[in-house]
């Protein structure tokens, strides 16, 4: 992923940082340029900007796997799993099951 593709979301990032959107597809282009640390923490920011977000829930949990922060990830990946039932969406139930499937057994 181009640095300044990720300049530009950090720059709309800053100039409105209650736009959950910006920090999304900000959030987005880190986990693509395998930035996880980043990533997860833009994510957490769509979280609180929007706590039903399932996809931002998701896609945290699958930094925070990358990371190797299994703690932090099942929570993430869990909040996703019962957002998307709660929102009855079918779709993102395999991303769900790989990501769970990466986790270390408790």
């Amino acid at each position: 992923m181009s640095t300044t593709k990720i300049d530009r979301f950090r720059a709309l990032v800053a100039a409105e940082p209650d736009n959950p959107l910006h920090n999304y597809a900000l959030a987005q282009m880190l986990l693509a340029a395998g930035e996880y640390e980043q990533g997860a923490a833009a994510y957490g920011r769509c979280l609180e900007l929007d706590p039903s977000w399932m996809m931002a829930a998701i896609r945290q949990g699958a930094c925070l796997v990358s990371l190797e922060r299994w703690d932090e990830a099942r929570q993430a990946i869990t909040l996703g799993q019962r957002l998307a039932e709660e929102q009855n969406h079918d779709e993102p139930f395999d991303e769900i099951r790989d990501l769970l499937d990466q986790l270390p057994s408790e």
